[in-house]
């Protein structure tokens, strides 16, 4: 193999440490709250300082969460190829790239934005990487939902970059993300029970069964319609942002409802997929909806 070739595989596993489809989803989150927030603090350096800001320390608290997950990782087929889990990348280097990207990531938080951005910045890193990990995944089947608040959090981070405030606006889209977690991961948790068995991870089909979480997968899904309504309630959004939303809603709805009265794995692989983009949707109404008001 060739020197240039061990770079590259090399730093495709540092990258993948960092489990950047993850990392994509939390700073375009951020990124919504930033053009969301009032304008008159909107530059394009503060954006562009809060995105890689909140992006490495995202990235940082995945890595991290990749080595404190290295035993469950090797015992599971959906993670046992990470860089850890293989041993590609080892514990003192998995630790070395996670403490840079971090340190880096809060001093331009510090330096560019600003303080409060990098408290909850970091706030969300403790939440994710030793909270969630560390004491609520492995110890409760509701682990998702307790600790989705750590993971709800980048539309807050992104409108305080921009205002050094979290207002109520900001907090509806923390809401609207915590509420979609559980159905969204619940959903792979449903098809892939048996290895979160194997690991010793109380996800909740494994504690619960497979019946009483479908349903919960329904209820969370009508919960998280509702929820989907408050930014046009409170004044925040307009109709074209309702009308995004109502379709968005009945398309998960549906999923969801199959998920819960007529279960398959393909079902459950096909609601988790699009949860994702349900999401990402619905962001972008809101946003496109803010800017044609």
């Amino acid at each position: 193999m060739s020197s240039d070739a061990g770079f590259g595989s090399m730093a495709s596993d540092y990258l993948t440490l960092t489990k950047p489809r993850v990392i994509s989803l939390i700073v375009f989150c951020a990124l919504i709250g930033m053009l969301l927030a009032p304008s008159e603090n909107l530059t394009f350096w503060r954006v562009i300082a809060a995105t890689i800001g909140i992006g490495l320390v995202s990235a940082a608290a995945a890595a991290f969460n990749c080595l404190l997950e290295l035993k469950i990782d090797q015992r599971m087929a959906r993670t046992r190829s990470r860089p850890t889990a293989r041993g590609a990348i080892s514990v003192r280097a998995a630790l070395g790239w996670s403490s840079a990207l971090g340190a880096i990531g809060m001093i331009i938080l510090l330096v560019w934005v600003n303080a409060l951005t990098a408290i909850l910045t970091l706030a969300t890193f403790v939440g994710y990487a030793l909270i969630y990990t560390l004491f609520l995944k492995p110890r409760t089947p509701q682990n998702i939902v307790i600790g989705g608040l750590s993971g709800a959090m980048p539309p807050a981070l992104g409108w305080a970059a921009i205002t050094n405030s979290v207002p109520a606006e900001a907090w509806v889209l923390v809401l609207i993300i915590f509420i979609w977690t559980p159905p969204h991961f619940w959903a792979l948790a449903l098809y892939r029970t048996e290895e979160y068995a194997a690991a010793g991870v109380p996800m909740l089909p494994v504690t619960h069964g497979p019946e009483f979480t479908r349903l919960h997968v329904f209820l969370y899904t009508i919960l998280l319609t509702a929820v989907t309504f408050m930014p046009f309630i409170i004044g925040m959004s307009g109709v074209a942002y309702l009308i995004s939303a109502v379709l968005l809603d009945a398309i998960f709805l549906v999923y969801s409802w199959k998920i819960w009265r007529n279960y398959s794995d393909l079902l459950a692989k096909k609601t988790f997929r699009f949860s994702i983009i349900y999401l990402s949707a619905l962001f972008a109404a809101l946003l496109i909806d803010h800017y044609i008001r």
